[in-house]
């Protein structure tokens, strides 16, 4: 089964969007805990960033979200519209001169949340691996 929502370039329609992913995958069997907390937190933040920094906020633009729904897990694909970046450039937070800073944790939250994350070539989209328990 796959799950298919577009999002628009608005963050305010996050935690709508996520409201709508979370409850088909707990319909598909995610398990309470992961899809109120794991999914909901890893979603959300890959969102805002799609949103945010992929997007730049412009409103033409629009969000993929598709979970594709298996029997060993789910796979949460979020793509944007933008040019892509490099995660690997991204640095760690958790580094004494970037702990205080506001920004910056989103990918760090996301890995600690799912059980795989990869992303595209271009640097546009990111793929969270929640397994069944």
């Amino acid at each position: 089964m796959v799950i298919s929502v577009r999002v628009p370039t608005d963050l305010q329609v996050v935690e709508e969007a996520v409201d709508v992913v979370a409850r088909h995958c707990l319909a598909s069997g995610l398990t309470p805990r992961a899809a109120r907390f794991n999914l909901r937190v890893a979603l959300s933040e890959a969102l805002a960033n799609a949103i945010v920094y992929g997007n730049g906020l412009d409103p033409s633009k629009s969000v993929e979200v598709r979970v594709v729904v298996a029997s060993n897990g789910f796979a949460v694909h979020v793509c944007d519209e933008g040019s892509g970046f490099n995660p690997a450039e991204i640095p760690d937070p958790t580094l004494p001169e970037r702990i205080g800073r506001p920004d910056g944790r989103g990918l760090f939250l996301i890995r600690q949340l799912v059980d795989d994350v990869s992303f595209n070539d271009r640097g546009n989209a990111i793929c969270m691996i929640l397994r069944r328990a």
